[in-house]
């Protein structure tokens, strides 16, 4: 089987999770800085066998689609045009920071670590994934 990978996009960094290849359990990959994304996602599915991408989808309260958007949505065309053969999924990231200092919290770290924003986005990312594969189940 091939993995699934999923993108936390932010417009400073963004973070990275990656399926096992049984895609069962989501796992962080890393943070990469946001203008190099592009490059090092082809590079990732050059390398690895990648079956799907899924992208957090910003989502205010009232569940209208948030500013971010602007953003996110020319990186995913042109990921759409270099890697067409890989289907790309939007699935809902709300909460997903406030989740990611949670677990962050109930893992212990110190406060130094809770406040280092790439590993956020990076467990962000995480919780997207695993979301993403309890709601396919």
């Amino acid at each position: 089987m091939s993995r699934i990978l999923a993108i936390d996009y932010g417009r400073k960094r963004s973070g990275i999770a990656v399926t096992d290849t049984m895609q069962i359990i989501a796992n962080g990959l890393t943070t990469v800085v946001s203008h190099t994304l592009l490059d090092f996602i082809i590079k990732y599915c050059d390398n690895e066998p990648v079956e799907r991408i899924v992208v957090g989808l910003p989502k205010q309260m009232n569940n209208q689609v948030s500013e971010s958007m602007k953003y996110i949505e020319p990186f995913v065309n042109s990921l759409r045009k270099r890697l067409p053969h890989i289907p790309i999924e939007f699935f809902d990231e709300r909460f997903t920071s406030v989740l990611a200092h949670r677990t962050m919290l109930d893992a212990g770290l110190k406060k130094k670590d809770r406040q280092n924003k790439a590993l956020v986005d990076e467990i962000s990312a995480t919780i997207i994934l695993q979301s993403y594969l309890e709601s396919k189940r």
